[in-house]
């Protein structure tokens, strides 16, 4: 059931109560703090000292040269965390500007800022969740939660249940009544906790703090010991006191503060070459420090973004090579034509959709079906536009399938093991090439068609159960997601197809 939504005044009375919808920025420390923090660590102080016993010991140029080191050090890594901090700040922007809701029984579009509890809010699939809600409606609705979970599988979803700010819709349309909004929502509450936790010193502080210390000792050491010998020599104690000092100026390292701030700039910047950002200079010999990653993915750690590489179908079997989403890639192997049919078919059953923006063409929705979009297009050879579906049979765990009626044919895609069994015509060879597929690591997946012209009852009306049996299968679509670390997931090579 829809909500009425909120009148136009009384958002503007709650918004001036609750305040805007926004994430609780991190609390600023001031820049001379910073720069102050820079010019006062251990290192640095050992180095202030060994300026002032330099002047001390009537060595004014050694004084002069050392406190340039420690200045121009400190502002220089000043100069290199504030960049990387910048760089951070744009990458904050989870929650969407702009968010359709409805007021004044009209469906408007306001800044996601302005949002406030009880606000009927609308969404669509690609769209970001503004804040803390409860689906009132949803048609073929998945959520993906990873930035709150980890786990990249979307969430399917029905009226009634939650949704967290900073979430999107990768399947299905909603709409839904906000519960909390800015520091009230879940994602702020994850944000204040990792604010709140208090960083472990890093294995480059500690071994330099070990260095400063052994270097104190040694230079103080040996200043001890030529200050007795030139007393013992017959050299008066203020000259030898001084001579003492010389020495142990003489064995501070001044050259290594400015040695290892360089170093890590340097990797600091390798690592934004390969779009890597550091925010603190020290967690560049951390990550080289680092000798187990442990993660919850199954051998590969992916870009978040799926390839479809091969189509098997009845006609013979395509491989199929392109950049990203991109709607043009090369195809060789038989059967295109049963191939293309097969990726129209599951684009049909899909939401998901390859976007140009900005240039680049991107996931809208669910990347396994974006995938299929861009293998669609590949596929016919150019843009491709469909007819809107009538109904749509929602994805879920339990059927671990989904379809959509378009026409007379109702078009199916899922997991093989859900769709093989309501197909007319498979055999055990069909599941022979199934797993050759899935041994070669690729992510199968199933599509079927059934025409629906001679069916009894009202198709829109009818238990997913009635409608998706007695279908043909089309073909097989075997996918993978480009991996950050190594990965054997590669495309089988050209296979003999099933009778």
């Amino acid at each position: 059931m829809a909500a009425a939504g909120l009148t136009a005044e009384r958002a503007a009375e709650l918004l001036k109560r609750s305040g805007p919808n926004v994430l609780p920025g991190e609390k600023t420390v001031p820049q001379w703090r910073k720069l102050w923090a820079e010019l006062t660590h251990f290192f640095a102080l050992m180095l202030w000292v060994a300026a002032a016993l330099a002047f001390v010991a009537d060595m004014p140029q050694l004084g002069v040269a050392i406190i340039v080191v420690v200045i121009v050090n400190g502002v220089f890594a000043h100069i290199q965390q504030e960049r990387a901090q910048h760089a951070a700040a744009r990458l904050r922007g989870l929650l969407p500007a702009d968010v359709r809701v409805r007021r004044d029984g009209q469906v408007r579009t306001v800044h996601a800022s302005d949002l406030v509890v009880d606000d009927a809010v609308l969404l669509t699939a690609g769209d970001r969740v503004p804040a803390d809600v409860i689906l009132l409606t949803a048609a073929a609705c998945a959520v993906d939660e990873s930035m709150l979970t980890g786990d990249s599988v979307p969430v399917p979803k029905t009226g009634g249940d939650p949704a967290w700010g900073g979430t999107f819709l990768v399947n299905g349309d909603a709409e839904a009544t906000v519960t909390a909004t800015g520091a009230s929502t879940r994602l702020a509450g994850i944000a204040a906790l990792t604010s709140a936790a208090v960083a472990p010193p890093t294995p480059l502080s500690l071994e330099l703090r070990r260095i400063v210390r052994l270097v104190v000792l040694v230079a103080l050491g040996i200043a001890g010991l030529f200050f007795l010998v030139s007393l013992l020599a017959g050299i008066a104690w203020r000259d030898s006191f001084l001579f003492a000092i010389g020495v142990a100026v003489a064995l501070v390292p001044e050259g290594l503060l400015p040695t290892v701030t360089l170093s890590l700039a340097m990797g600091a910047q390798r690592m934004a070459a390969r779009n890597a950002l550091v925010r603190n200079l020290e967690a560049v010999e951390t990550l080289g420090s680092t000798t187990f990653i442990c993660t919850d993915k199954t051998g590969t750690l992916t870009q978040n973004r799926m390839n479809a590489v091969e189509v098997r179908t009845p006609a013979g079997t395509i491989l199929v090579a392109g950049e990203g989403y991109e709607p043009a890639g090369a195809v060789q192997g038989d059967g295109q034509e049963a191939a293309a049919e097969a990726a129209l078919a599951a684009r049909a059953a899909s939401q998901g959709r390859a976007v140009l923006r900005n240039g680049e063409w991107q996931a809208s929705g669910d990347p396994m079906e974006a995938a299929i979009d861009a293998l669609a297009q590949r596929l016919a050879g150019g843009t491709v536009s469909g007819t809107p579906p009538a109904r749509r049979l929602a994805f879920d765990p339990v059927r671990r399938r989904e379809s959509a009626i378009v026409g007379t044919d109702l078009f199916c895609k899922g997991a093989p093991e859900a769709v093989l069994p309501l197909c007319a015509g498979t055999t055990a060879r069909t599941a022979g090439e199934v797993e050759e597929m899935a041994s070669a690591g690729l992510r199968v997946i199933a599509v079927a068609r059934r025409n629906l012209a001679g069916v009894a009852g009202d198709r829109m009306t009818m238990p997913p159960e009635e409608l998706e049996r007695s279908m043909q299968l089309l073909g097989l679509i075997g996918l993978h997601g480009p991996a950050w670390l190594t990965s054997s997931a590669q495309p089988a090579g050209p296979g003999s197809s099933w009778p």
